[in-house]
């Protein structure tokens, strides 16, 4: 789909009385974002992690904006630059802003306990893949009130119309969750679920830390640590990232680094009992 063919996709929409929608990466296009945030009246616009579990990433997290004109400089940008995946494009019914975003916050978060991780649907990429897995029957339930979307699919547009547009109840075992994940989008969940893990839990010590170092470089640094570890599991993250906030200069003790023959499981063994003993909490 050429972007002459997404313009057509505008128009038609808009001629059919649609509203149309930005689902925009927040994070990665801030300043698109303000400019937006400027322009738009308050009735226009919504963050999406706002209100939910996980409102203290809503600066960082993907805001919905409905939009007018097709020919605006901001919209003009996005159009030019789908090569930076910043959202994609959705149609719904007047008025219903709220209810899509009610929709992806009801479905923001995936899995239950230690093992929740964020649901990127504002990803692209992300809606690409599960467009493309998902029989046409499973469209109603992953879009909702979305009457059509278009997104960037890596080297063209394109459009999927939704054949019920509504409100629907999660499924118990939703089809989107069951997508092949690639490791780009594997690394971009990790990232965002340890920020979300220390934000929450050691909001102090993280802040003390972003006085001396960038925290997106350091936890990007500890998470390439912990894939060289093989330490995948979230204890084992949870483990690394709280001891290496702890470590003198954030720099980790020289027994961290793995024996030679040494398997994952026996490494963070090894360590968190180290660890335990040097802290006082268990015999070595």
């Amino acid at each position: 789909m050429t972007d002459s063919l997404l313009r057509q996709w505008i128009t038609e929409q808009r001629r059919n009385g649609h509203a149309l929608c930005i689902v925009l990466d927040s994070e990665n296009e801030r300043d698109i974002r303000q400019s937006l945030l400027k322009s738009c009246q308050f009735d226009q616009f919504l963050s999406v992690y706002g209100k939910t579990p996980v409102a203290e990433l809503a600066d960082a997290g993907p805001f919905i904006f409905t939009f007018d004109h097709a020919d605006d400089r901001h919209i003009d940008e996005l159009l030019t630059h789908p090569e930076r995946n910043w959202g994609w494009f959705a149609s719904i019914q007047q008025g219903d802003l709220p209810a899509l975003v009610k929709h992806w916050q009801e479905r923001l978060i995936v899995g239950v306990g230690p093992n929740q991780s964020l649901y990127r649907f504002h990803d692209n990429r992300v809606l690409g893949r599960a467009l493309a897995h998902l029989p046409v029957d499973a469209y109603p339930a992953y879009l909702g009130p979305a009457i059509s979307v278009c997104h960037w699919q890596g080297a063209r547009w394109e459009s999927t119309d939704n054949p019920a547009p509504g409100t629907y109840p999660v499924p118990d075992q939703p089809l989107w969750h069951q997508v092949p994940s690639t490791n780009e989008q594997s690394d971009q969940t990790r990232m965002t679920n340890a920020h979300r893990y220390l934000l929450a839990e050691h909001v102090r010590a993280y802040a003390q830390l972003a006085e001396q170092h960038d925290p997106d470089a350091w936890l990007r640094d500890r998470l390439a640590q912990a894939a060289a570890w093989g330490w995948l599991a979230p204890e084992q993250l949870e483990f690394l990232l709280t001891q290496s906030l702890q470590a003198p200069a954030y720099t980790l003790a020289p027994h961290w680094q793995v024996r030679p023959d040494e398997t994952p499981p026996e490494h963070f063994e090894r360590v968190h009992q180290a660890t335990a003993f040097w802290q006082g909490e268990a015999p070595l």
